[in-house]
This record gives C-alpha cells, structure tokens and sequence, in this order.
C-alpha cells in the first residue's frame, strides 16, 4: 500500500469550491501516479503504474502549435476528442503536466489572441 499522506496534489482546473467532479494528481512517486477526488482529499487513493497513467493521458490526440519547431519554440499542444474540454500541453515537455480548460473559455482565449 502507498502511504500519500505526506504528496503533494495539483488538482484538475475544474476543481472549485461548488465541488466540481474532479481528480488530484501526486507527483514525486517513483514507478506510480496516486489519483484521489478532489472534493474527499481524506478519502481512497487510487494507485496507477506510471506506465498505465501515461498509456491513459497519452490516448489524446495531440496538435502541435505551428509556431512549435526543433529549436526549442515556446508552444503548446492542444489535445482533441474531449467533448467541452480542451487539454492543453508545454510542446517541449510533452511528458509534463497537461491544463485542462473548458471549450468556451479557450475560444475566448484564442480568439484575444487573433485580435
């Protein structure tokens, strides 16, 4: 059994305080990925082979920015096939964490950004 009494969780951007269904994430376990509820941070713990986790977070489908390139541009990748959701990465760290935003407010985002 895991003991993530001591983790350190980053919880999902749609967690809030009308208990939105989220999940927290812990870092720092070598070999697995504690995954918990964020509205019962005293309640069960799931434990994933890191290798399963990245199987999970990896069946999106990623778009790379165009502005992406092998020098080392500072872009982002953008996951589709989440209804309402979009799933957004650092293009250099593709292994790194993923933001998760709502379809509405990522318009609104890049439609500032065409402006």
């Amino acid at each position: 059994m895991t003991d993530a009494s001591a983790a350190v969780w980053r919880k999902s951007s749609y967690s809030n305080a009308q208990g939105g269904e989220c999940v927290e994430v812990a870092d720092g376990f070598p070999g697995i990925v504690p995954v918990r509820d964020s509205k019962r941070s005293g309640g069960p713990v799931l434990v994933f082979g890191a290798e399963a986790w990245r199987s999970f977070i990896s069946a999106a489908v990623w778009h790379k920015s165009s502005y992406s390139n092998s020098q080392g541009g500072d872009c982002v990748e953008v996951a589709d096939g989440f209804p309402g959701l979009v799933p957004v990465r650092d293009s250099k760290r593709p292994e790194g964490p993923v933001l998760v935003f709502g379809a509405t407010a990522w318009q609104a985002f890049v439609a500032q950004l065409a402006e």
